[in-house]
Order: structure tokens, then C-alpha cells, then sequence
């Protein structure tokens, strides 16, 4: 019995662990401090809605927006990028409609 608690209790400590560690998306957005603009409606939508990212600030020149060109396609902000480094990029007003409709993980593939 003893034992039995001792695994469950280890199981439970690595699932926390898991949880922690665990970056579900990236938000791939412009360097700009501001709060206002396309980058921060979007990444406002994602802390509205409790979802973990990391933000990863690119620079503010389109053309020199190289690794989002590699990752998305194009080198328009912002764009979010799944674990399974599948992208979703569409106009930040969409975007933020759709993680706060919860269907950001239908975007995920896409």
C-alpha cells in the first residue's frame, strides 16, 4: 500500500513537472514595447485565456525577418508556432477571436 502511494505521489510530481516545463506555443511577434497594435492583441488574447507561450522577438524590418520566413512562409507578425512546429499566422483580429473562442489547438496542423 505504502508503495502504492509512493508511485502515485511520483507520478504526480513528474506530471507537475511536465506541466511546468511544457512551452505550448511560441508567439513570434515584433520587438515593440508598446501595448497596442497587432503583436499585442494577440498575445494579450493568449494571457486572457491562460495559454503558455514563449515569446520570441523578432526584428522590426520585414526584410530582415529571415527565421520567420524559414518557420512560416512569410515576414508578417505575429505568428504562432505549435510544439509540433506547425504555424498559424492570419490577421491578429482573427487570431485573437480564435484563442478566445478556444480553437486555437484546431489551428495546430494547419
Amino acid at each position: 500500500m505504502l508503495a502504492r502511494r509512493r508511485m502515485a505521489s511520483e507520478r504526480a510530481r513528474l506530471a507537475a513537472m511536465r506541466r511546468v516545463l511544457r512551452v505550448a506555443v511560441k508567439l513570434h511577434r515584433c520587438s515593440t514595447p508598446w501595448k497596442a497594435g497587432p503583436c499585442w492583441r494577440v498575445q494579450k488574447a493568449l494571457d486572457e485565456q491562460g495559454i503558455d507561450y514563449q515569446t520570441v522577438k523578432g526584428p522590426m524590418r520585414p526584410g530582415k525577418r529571415n527565421e520567420l520566413l524559414r518557420i512560416s512562409g512569410q515576414r508578417l507578425y505575429p505568428v504562432i508556432e505549435f510544439e509540433d512546429g506547425s504555424v498559424y499566422r492570419a490577421e491578429s483580429a482573427d487570431m485573437a477571436a480564435t484563442i478566445r473562442a478556444g480553437r486555437l489547438d484546431e489551428k495546430r496542423g494547419t
